[in-house]
């Protein structure tokens, strides 16, 4: 009695480990390097080359030449895609309160002739803490910066900002965002 259950116990485990050790992730590895190549092998964006980053992971930037993202709440370093995370910190937290008025007095040191108001993307962390993204408004506000240490048009750096924000998805779902990673990589390109 044993015996003859056994067998199809044994039999379903061999047929379901190969059904979905084996075929299962070789057709969804198959269908997704044949029709998804860019974002199965993790959005990358390449310089010289080289991988510069991905597109779907913000990267810190504080050079005043560059467009700057949005705050990283990961540890132990900022944009650590091993430990996405945001902060958990209520508006009223204290070290809340503390990064945002320390990332509003670094926006306001690096551009003392800037009186637009800040976009709050650029003093927030992004929930899972690695957003690549900021608003259009965001990048705006950079551009004269931007344009002034590099010593080119702030129509030039418009330009490139255009380029690199996606609109909505279908044209309805979110909200326009500008990639920061492939703003910067085209800066470095045209300076």
């Amino acid at each position: 009695m044993i015996r003859e259950q056994l067998r199809p116990a044994f039999v379903s485990f061999i047929l379901f480990t190969v059904i979905t050790g084996i075929l299962y992730p070789l057709s969804v590895t198959g269908i997704a390097q044949t029709f998804f190549k860019n974002q199965a092998n993790g959005s990358l964006l390449f310089k010289n080359g080289q991988p510069a980053g991905s597109s779907l992971i913000g990267q810190p930037f504080d050079d005043p030449k560059y467009l700057w993202g949005r705050l990283s709440a990961t540890s132990p370093v900022p944009f650590n895609a091993a430990s996405s995370s945001g902060s958990n910190f209520g508006p009223m937290n204290p070290n809340f309160l503390n990064a945002v008025q320390t990332r509003v007095q670094s926006l306001k040191n690096s551009d003392p002739a800037n009186k637009n108001p800040l976009p709050v993307d650029l003093v927030t962390a992004s929930a899972s803490g690695l957003d690549p993204h900021i608003s259009p408004a965001a990048a705006e506000y950079q551009v004269s910066r931007i344009a002034r240490t590099r010593k080119i048009a702030e129509e030039t750096v418009r330009s490139i900002i255009r380029q690199h924000t996606h609109g909505r998805l279908f044209g309805i779902i979110g909200e326009p965002v500008v990639t920061v990673l492939e703003v910067n990589l085209q800066l470095e390109t045209n300076s």
